[in-house]
């Protein structure tokens, strides 16, 4: 497993980005697979970004596990900023139109649809979000 922990600020999405995409490369990840990854790290690190410590900065890990069987990536958000638990929000009614559409919740709605698997716990003071894309 590979991790990197930086300061959750704006600059540091691509920077992370970069990371989790340098690990991907190791193992053929097809790029419909990693474009649907980039999107999901650019709105889950994003919103720890601005949620987590607002209006402070604190700091972000992100660790990057391939697995075997199923070959598989499984991405990993630490934060231990307030507990905010982004898969309990009901899902946004998609079938309105976007003026109808309460305001929040699309972004994670895409991860939730373009990953294979998907869970949070807040455990020891801290934000644990996990994320599972087949290859």
């Amino acid at each position: 497993m590979n991790e990197m922990t930086v300061e959750a600020t704006p600059e540091n999405i691509p920077v992370i980005t970069a990371f989790v995409d340098e690990q991907l490369e190791k193992y053929d990840c097809p790029m419909k697979a990693q474009a649907q990854i980039d999107i999901a790290i650019d709105e889950l690190f994003g919103n720890i970004v601005r949620y987590a410590y607002h209006p402070e900065i604190g700091s972000a890990t992100v660790q990057v596990e391939v697995v075997p069987e199923p070959l598989a990536v499984v991405i990993t958000f630490i934060d231990q900023g307030k507990p905010y638990d982004p898969l309990a929000k009901e899902d946004p009614n998609v079938t309105l139109s976007a003026e109808e559409r309460e305001i929040g919740g699309l972004g994670i709605y895409i991860v939730k649809k373009s990953m294979n698997e998907i869970t949070y716990e807040y455990k020891d003071g801290r934000n644990i979000l996990k994320i599972r894309k087949d290859f």
